[in-house]
């Protein structure tokens, strides 16, 4: 199994950017389907990103073109970088793993927190 630490949130203003992290430890992350997700209070968690074992990537309509994930094997990292952040983009952030053949993430980070003030 594979253990993920986020990092890299932080409070920005609107306009702003921010990198998040994934550290993964225990397996290599070029093992798994990785994703980003996002849930603000009172919502309902929603993918946000999500690189495949080829690399290819699929991002929410809402942060096309702002936001873009990549993965470093060699450091057995997975990134987001956030540009151009809104007030909307507020919500924990967390990073996923999804075993090759299974329909569902079960590696779970434990979050890290991105508030865009306006």
């Amino acid at each position: 199994q594979v253990q993920l630490v986020e990092s890299g949130g932080g409070s920005v203003q609107a306009g702003g950017s921010l990198r998040l992290s994934c550290a993964a430890s225990g397996n290599s992350l070029s093992l798994y389907y990785m994703g980003w997700f996002r849930q603000a209070p009172g919502k309902g968690r929603e993918a946000v990103a999500t690189i495949a074992f080829g690399g290819s990537t699929n991002y929410a309509d809402s942060v096309k073109g702002r936001f873009t994930t990549s993965q470093d094997n060699a450091k057995n990292t997975l990134y987001l970088q956030m540009n151009s952040l809104k007030p909307e983009d507020t919500a924990m952030y967390f990073c996923a793993a999804r075993r090759k053949g299974y329909a569902v993430y079960d590696y779970w980070g434990q979050g890290t927190q991105v508030t865009v003030s306006s």
